[in-house]
C-alpha cells in the first residue's frame, strides 16, 4: 500500500471495517482529530454521507476517540501523516449490537439477503457521492495534493505489471504469475516450517529445566 500510495498520490483513502456503522477520520493513535481546514473538510464531507445516505446511524468522529481504544500504526493514520493523502478515513459499514459474543459471524457480517442488500446499496451510494464530494473539495487541502496531476498517475494494472517484473529480476528468471504465486508461498512455508521447530525446541528445552526426579516411598 505504501509503493501504491506513492506511486499516483491519491487524494481519498477508505480503510472499510466492520463491526459497528461508523465514519472515522484520523487520528486512530490518540483520542483527537486533525486540526485546521483539512479536518473541517473531512468532517463535513461525513457529515454529509451519513445524513443523505447511512440515515444519521453512523457515529463520526478519530477512531481512536469514538471506539473506547487506541489503535497504533494503522493504516488510516499512516495514510494521513505519512503518505500525506488529504483525506483517509476508516468506514464501519455494518455491526449487529445484539448479536451474541460467541456469533462472530454474526456480530461482523448481515445474515439475511434483506440486511445484506440495504448495507451494499446503502454503502455503494456513499462511495459514490464520496468522490463527488471529494472532488469539489480540493481547496485547502494538503499542498501535496493540490500540485499534482493527472500525468502522474499509474493504473492499477500498471502498478501490478510493474510489481511482478520485479519479483521476476529478484529470482533472476523469468517466471509466470502462478510460478511466481507458488515460489512465494513455498518461501513462507519455509520461514514457519523453521520457527515452528525452533518453537518447539524452546518448549522442549523449558520442559527438561522443569522437569524434577519424582521419589516414590513405600510405608515398611
Amino acid at each position: 500500500m505504501r509503493k501504491l500510495s506513492v506511486s499516483f498520490e491519491p487524494h481519498i483513502w477508505v480503510n472499510v471495517h466492520s463491526g459497528m456503522e461508523a465514519l472515522f477520520m484520523p487520528y486512530d493513535h490518540k483520542n483527537t482529530t486533525p486540526e485546521g481546514i483539512p479536518s473541517k473538510i473531512m468532517k463535513s464531507m461525513l457529515e454529509k454521507l451519513n445524513h443523505f445516505h447511512l440515515k444519521d446511524h453512523c457515529l463520526i468522529g478519530s477512531g481512536g476517540g469514538s471506539v473506547g481504544y487506541l489503535a497504533h500504526g494503522t493504516a488510516t493514520d499512516y495514510m494521513y501523516d505519512i503518505a500525506r493523502v488529504p483525506m483517509a478515513f476508516t468506514f464501519e459499514i455494518y455491526g449487529d449490537l445484539k448479536a451474541s459474543s460467541r456469533d462472530c459471524f454474526k456480530m461482523f457480517n448481515p445474515i439475511d439477503i434483506a440486511s445484506f442488500n440495504s448495507v451494499l446499496n446503502d454503502w455503494s451510494a456513499a462511495f459514490f457521492q464520496m468522490f463527488t464530494i471529494g472532488v469539489q473539495q480540493m481547496n485547502g487541502l494538503q499542498p501535496k495534493a493540490i500540485g499534482s496531476s493527472f500525468d502522474n498517475w499509474v493504473s492499477i494494472d500498471d502498478y501490478l505489471n510493474g510489481y511482478l517484473m520485479h519479483r521476476k529480476s529478484r529470482y533472476g528468471k523469468k517466471m509466470e504469475v502462478l510460478d511466481l504465486g507458488l515460489q512465494e508461498i513455498r518461501t513462507y512455508f519455509r520461514l514457519f516450517l523453521l520457527s515452528s521447530v525452533l518453537l518447539l525446541f524452546m518448549f522442549c528445552s523449558r520442559i527438561s529445566k522443569s522437569t524434577r526426579p519424582i521419589v516414590s516411598a513405600m510405608a515398611l
